[in-house]
């Protein structure tokens, strides 16, 4: 079958949803007849976690029960290189043209290209995981702002482009191969319509969002982390439900500001995803310690807030905004380990892992990235477990051989007095570990680490 304009090919990715889609709007709108593609890349699935890779394959299901019952349509899965995949599939079904929504990774712009130029089609494309797509919030001289709150200023009173009206072209019919099957529960209830009850979920303790966000016993923060990731919703039409009419909602909208302004840097500084930001930190010296690491990983420092997260990571995929500060200050600044580490770490287990987001998070943690790079602020793990998890609720949780000590010395169990812990039934180094380090020792080794490499970068620049 030769091409024909009367068909348009929409390539899904990040994006499993049909309203306000701008690629699908598009092409539903354009063409009178849409085949709807995925492509299962095996490279991003073998470096995808357990937990991710559940949720993107019940994501896919339903998403294609969800176009056959709204169009009659199925969704088209083949496996292997999109470079290959997409233009042999628009070939065999006759497309005479392509639409998908943009990507700002280093791996998704290379393969794009591929794909675009073996395709030999008119395509077209959008930004429709951002708000405000790359390049349209600029500072006066025109560049793009590495200290957020200038971003978030202009980001704010930046008017977004129009995205098209959906059309009512017929969808193919054949889905071609089968969805892989779950080896695992989901994480989350899949697809378009939990995403959006997830959205009226949050929207009735949306007002006290400031307030609860920083508290992970509590239920307070949006829970939209992974609809964003996959595209089960559209970033606008969260900011459009949420509004900023209160200090909850305002504060809200700001993350999905921070979401934007982290994509931006990555679509400017590719090399963001594996070199830090500021040249100031490049000669960090790291220590190798696998021990340490193992330590980290497995949830076993002796600091029962970072435990508790990286506890919740490696069982559901999850972790608290909060307590993924707080144990990935404890990795760079405690441990003094490379951010890069803990990057791909999180990344490969988060339900909810996005480069941009992770990277740009991580090296503001340590201090490498934007923003006035706040390497001189070392969490204390301590500090903040008694401030955000007061009564211990979250460690308990997590950390179930401490469920028995009082609200006080569950937080730094090793200054607890012998009788309270034998009472508890916790022998530390038996049932619960020892600090690998002395917060305060490790603090100032970190700083002086800092200041070496900051003292070298700037007899550099004489």
């Amino acid at each position: 079958m030769g091409p024909t304009d009367q068909i348009g090919l929409v390539w899904f990715r990040r994006d499993l949803r049909l309203d306000d889609n701008p690629a699908w709007a598009a092409a539903t709108s354009e063409r009178d007849f849409v085949v709807a593609l995925y492509v299962i890349d095996p490279r991003l699935m073998a470096v995808a976690g357990p937990f991710r890779r559940r949720q993107l394959i019940a994501n896919l299901q339903a998403f294609d029960y969800d176009l056959f019952e709204r169009t009659g349509g199925r969704l088209v899965v083949r496996s292997g290189d999109p470079v290959d995949v997409v233009p042999e599939t628009a070939a065999r079904l006759g497309c005479g043209s392509a639409y998908w929504n943009d990507d700002v990774t280093p791996f998704s712009t290379w393969r794009d290209q591929r794909v675009r130029q073996a395709l030999d089609l008119p395509v077209s494309t959008f930004w429709g995981s951002l708000i405000l797509p790359p390049g349209s919030v600029l500072t006066k001289k025109g560049t793009l702002s590495r200290v957020f709150s200038a971003f978030h200023r202009t980001w704010s009173t930046t008017t977004w482009d129009e995205w098209p009206e959906p059309g009512d072209a017929m969808i193919y019919p054949d889905p071609a191969e089968l969805i892989p099957r779950l080896d695992g529960p989901a994480p989350l209830p899949e697809g378009e319509g939990e995403a959006r009850a997830r959205l009226e979920a949050f929207l009735e303790r949306v007002d006290r969002y400031d307030e609860d966000r920083d508290l992970p016993a509590l239920d307070g923060t949006s829970g939209l982390s992974v609809d964003l990731r996959f595209g089960s919703l559209s970033p606008r039409t969260v900011a459009e439900a949420v509004g900023t009419e209160t200090k909850g909602r305002k504060a809200f909208v700001r993350q999905l500001a921070w979401r934007d302004w982290y994509a931006h840097l990555l679509h400017e500084s590719p090399s963001m995803v594996t070199e830090d930001l500021n040249p100031k930190a490049h000669t960090l010296e790291w220590r190798d310690d696998p021990g340490q690491l193992a330590a980290w990983k497995g949830g076993f420092t002796g600091y029962p807030l970072v435990d508790a997260g990286m506890r919740e990571l490696r069982s559901t995929g999850f972790m608290h905004n909060r307590v993924r500060l707080v144990a990935a200050s404890f990795l760079v600044k405690d441990l003094l380990i490379d951010w890069r580490v803990g990057e791909r770490h999180f990344r490969q287990l988060l339900v909810d892992g996005d480069v941009p987001q992770n990277v740009g998070n991580w090296q503001w943690v340590a201090g490498t990235g934007t923003d006035a790079a706040p390497y001189h602020r070392v969490f204390n793990p301590v500090t903040q477990s008694r401030r955000f998890d007061e009564k211990g609720d979250y460690i308990r949780r997590w950390v179930p051989e401490l469920a028995a000590l009082d609200s006080d010395s569950i937080h730094e169990p090793w200054e607890a007095p012998a009788e309270v812990l034998e009472a508890a039934g916790v022998r530390l180094g038996h049932d619960y570990p020892e600090p690998v380090v002395d917060h305060a020792e490790a603090r100032e080794r970190f700083l002086a680490v800092v200041s070496e490499a900051r003292d070298e970068a700037a007899a550099g620049d004489d």
